[in-house]
């Protein structure tokens, strides 16, 4: 049964340009994943890879993460992920590396990240992204240069607005047919209730797809733990998942369901430096 899954799925990201969209660019992070994989308004690691606009608004003085995902329980579909940012006078620079396959089939995105803040509530970020594609049996490789750009509103202390676009130029993917890779675009807010209780709202679309609608919550139950749980359309995937804080470490685990293919299971660990 895993080896049909593997074979559907991999020949679905070899003839689909907007698979592949989705593969280099997806949200990360495990509190992101339980919220119905919504992180473009929200501020933290992962806005290295989510939003870099959001790396402006994070405090810490460097950080750094893991975050890995077992697509649908199968071992050759996981993605794996790390990140840094690094704080400094004129932005914060981010760093985020991730790897999707296994020995015969895999892809990778690389990206520099920049972000900084334009105004008290408002700020810009901009990515440059290298990426590659491994197809094993003498198939090769297939390199590309990207980028992407975010913004980020505070509009209030209770709300953030946050917009971006992955690969606006849709860089070349094959010379046959001009095949390109499409753009990726996510639009969302978050909104913090109260004090212990939040929202999030985030359309993303490829403009040639439908819009895919995300929604997600979160309760802190205290300050050490929260809960949290999502859903999104366009397959309909229903998501969940804890997240435990102690000290400067940060623990997030989640677990998304896919409508037909099943479950896939996510974990992040981040370290905070000191403010």
């Amino acid at each position: 049964m895993a080896i049909k899954y593997i074979l559907i799925i991999v020949l679905s990201y070899l003839f689909s340009g907007d698979l592949l969209a989705q593969n280099y660019f997806s949200i990360l992070g495990g509190r992101n994943a339980a919220m119905g994989f919504t992180g473009v308004a929200s501020v933290d690691l992962w806005s290295a890879n989510n939003n870099q606009a959001a790396l402006a608004f994070y405090e810490p003085q460097g950080a750094a993460g893991f975050y890995y995902q077992n697509s649908f329980m199968i071992k050759e579909l996981g993605l794996s992920a790390g990140a840094a940012a690094i704080p400094t006078k004129s932005g914060v620079f981010g760093f985020s590396i991730n790897n999707f396959g296994y020995n015969n089939f895999n892809t990778k995105k690389i990206g520099l990240a920049y972000g900084k803040t334009l105004a008290k509530n408002f700020a810009v970020g901009v990515q440059l992204d290298y990426l590659n594609m491994f197809l094993a049996d003498n198939y090769g490789n297939r390199s590309m240069f990207t980028f992407e750009l975010g913004l980020l509103a505070k509009v209030t202390d209770e709300i953030n607005i946050g917009a971006h676009v992955f690969n606006p130029i849709r860089v070349k993917l094959a010379n046959y047919n001009e095949e390109r890779l499409p753009l990726a675009m996510n639009l969302g807010m978050q909104w913090k209730a109260s004090d212990n209780f939040m929202l999030s709202a985030e359309v993303e679309s490829d403009i040639l797809n439908r819009a895919v609608f995300k929604f997600g919550l979160e309760y802190m139950i205290t300050d050490m733990i929260y809960a949290r749980a999502g859903i999104s359309n366009n397959p309909n995937i229903f998501t969940f998942g804890a997240g435990l804080h102690i000290a400067n470490f940060r623990l997030d685990f989640s677990s998304s369901m896919h409508q037909i293919l099943g479950y896939s299971p996510q974990f992040s660990l981040i370290y905070d430096m000191d403010k």
